[in-house]
């Protein structure tokens, strides 16, 4: 990992919640619960078999490790698939030409939120630029209904990976922690006791304080 670069796993933390990213990656706070241990699990079953394997035309990779120089962004793709394809790129030791496709797992099932696109479209953003290629698409697998959802690199999704690259960078640099905006995903949230959201929410000591002389004063 060059200095200056930001995981790129931190993409979809920071898409959920930029507090939970800031406490992760520049606190360097973390909780487990339920929901990062299936997740952990999930991923390591990902990553468990040879990391490479030839089915025909098809070549599967696990745990490949990508990084993107321009946008400073390092980290590891879950699986990448590679098809033989006319349209594809060379591959070192390999014949032919070969079309790359990431894949992302997930525990869970979609949410509503882009987080999850998100996190795989700067995965194909790295490959695009390790590979000088082109890659239009990609797929989350979520583990509950054992099901993947294509997702298109849209130029939107790829300005909006792009903006929210470059506002994680300004926060890295500044050591800047944002305050606490609850939603309904803090419930469920590892970190919700290290947060606080209730209890940040509420009104500060001296605000207590003045509001209670006001009340005493006839």
């Amino acid at each position: 990992m060059e200095e200056g670069d930001l995981l790129l796993s931190g993409i979809q933390h920071f898409a959920y919640c930029r507090r939970q990213w800031a406490l992760i990656y520049i606190e360097q706070l973390w909780a487990e619960n339920q929901r990062t241990v299936e997740g952990h699990i999930l991923h390591e079953r990902a990553h468990d078999e040879a990391l490479t394997e030839l089915r025909g035309n098809l070549l599967i990779t696990r745990g490949l490790r990508v990084r993107s120089g321009r946008l400073k962004v390092t980290g590891m793709c879950d699986v990448v698939e590679f098809h033989a394809s006319p349209d594809g790129v060379p591959l070192a030791g390999r014949k032919g030409l070969w079309r790359p496709y990431p894949v992302e797992y997930k525990r869970g099932e979609p949410k509503e939120h882009n987080a999850d696109e998100l996190q795989l479209c700067c995965q194909a953003l790295c490959l695009e630029e390790m590979l000088a290629c082109s890659i239009p698409a990609g797929s989350l697998f979520y583990g509950e209904p054992r099901r993947r959802v294509e997702v298109s690199f849209t130029p939107e999704l790829r300005a909006q990976v792009e903006e929210m690259l470059a506002e994680m960078h300004q926060y890295l640099q500044r050591g800047y922690t944002p305050e606490v905006r609850p939603h309904k995903g803090c419930r469920a949230c590892s970190l919700n006791g290290l947060c606080l959201p209730k209890l940040q929410k509420a009104r500060s000591v001296a605000a207590y304080l003045d509001a209670s002389l006001e009340e005493e004063t006839p």
